[in-house]
């Protein structure tokens, strides 16, 4: 593989790190900004700074997993990683169009298809499913929780409190936002650099790869996908500060419990289930149901989306360039 074909595929994985942050933008500010506790551009600021400091003192076990519990190296090569990767932009950029909030690291995933190992790809399948109810779960306990200690004192002095706590509740979303999606590039640009023996005998990922995927989630975030900041932060349910603090702190938990354990969860779906078990704690017909169908039926779509545009893609290259 020559150094020319490497510089491209790393530039194409930092623009899908660029979309992720771009497309997800949405859930690490919609609550926040929803609330009007931040306007729109000091909130995506305010993400951005988090997601890139991230960086630094967070691990790199989620980019482990991507980089050796999820993909072959040994049969990874760098036409595969370009077409999974614009595969993945492919389908955040419809979904962005639409509206829709789904998991970019899924559509990763979905279109590295032929080069996964069937146990890593079973445990992400799994956190398709336990990642929004862990966040549902969570974000109920804890508004019983702050319910209870709120309880003796006035809404006015209440509402007060909680605007300024959820900034440190969206700070703590965006943090686990950058440590969990910004590795997912890194495991895909380390896994690169190693199957071409740019990284020595042994596997790591390289410092320079950290601060390079999270600098570029971090420019996506502050670009902001505000089509998606209507869906996640008003047309799923009304939250107020209190409820907004309490799904960001919810789904940052979620996120910091997965990240320690290597674990590549959606950030997308963690922070919906938390913003709907606040909805359902005022009433079920609190949450707007049909909205929430249909953010399901993206996330259900994103993996065969995804890996249709990717084989499409492949074959395209495989053609013109006489790949075997």
């Amino acid at each position: 593989m020559s150094l020319e074909v490497v510089l491209v595929v790393v530039a194409v994985a930092l623009a899908f790190d660029f979309m992720n942050g771009f497309h997800d933008a949405a859930n690490s500010i919609a609550t926040v900004v929803s609330t009007q506790v931040l306007s729109p551009k000091a909130g995506v600021l305010w993400a951005a700074f988090f997601n890139f400091v991230a960086a630094f003192g967070f691990g790199v076990a989620v980019a482990s997993t991507i980089a050796q519990g999820v993909i072959s190296t040994n049969i990874v090569t760098e036409w595969l990683i370009l077409c999974t990767l614009i595969g993945a932009i492919g389908w955040d950029v419809i979904t962005w169009w639409f509206g829709m909030p789904i998991s970019s690291s899924h559509a990763l995933v979905a279109g590295g298809w032929t080069v996964i190992h069937m146990q890593g790809l079973l445990v992400i399948a799994l956190f398709i499913v336990l990642s929004p109810v862990i966040g549902l779960v969570v974000s109920l306990c804890l508004i019983l929780l702050t319910s209870r200690l709120a309880r003796n004192y006035d809404r006015p002095l209440t509402n007060r409190v909680f605007r300024r706590l959820q900034l440190v509740s969206a700070a703590l979303y965006s943090l686990g936002h950058g440590s969990n999606d910004a590795q997912k590039t890194m495991g895909i640009i380390a896994v690169l650099l190693f199957s071409d023996g740019l990284l020595g005998p042994r596997f790591f990922v390289p410092f320079y790869v950290i601060l390079m995927a999270h600098a570029a989630i971090a420019l996506g975030t502050y670009a902001g996908g505000w089509r998606i900041v209507r869906t996640m932060g008003m047309k799923i349910t009304k939250l107020t500060p209190f409820g907004g603090f309490n799904a960001e702190t919810a789904a940052a938990f979620t996120l910091f419990l997965t990240a320690h354990y290597g674990i590549p969860a959606s950030t997308t779906h963690t922070i919906a289930g938390a913003i709907i078990g606040v909805g359902t704690t005022r009433r079920l017909s609190a949450v707007r149901w049909g909205i929430a169908r249909s953010i399901v039926w993206a996330w259900i779509l994103t993996i065969p989306a995804s890996a249709v545009i990717s084989a499409v893609t492949y074959s395209l290259l495989r053609s013109t360039f006489h790949l075997a």
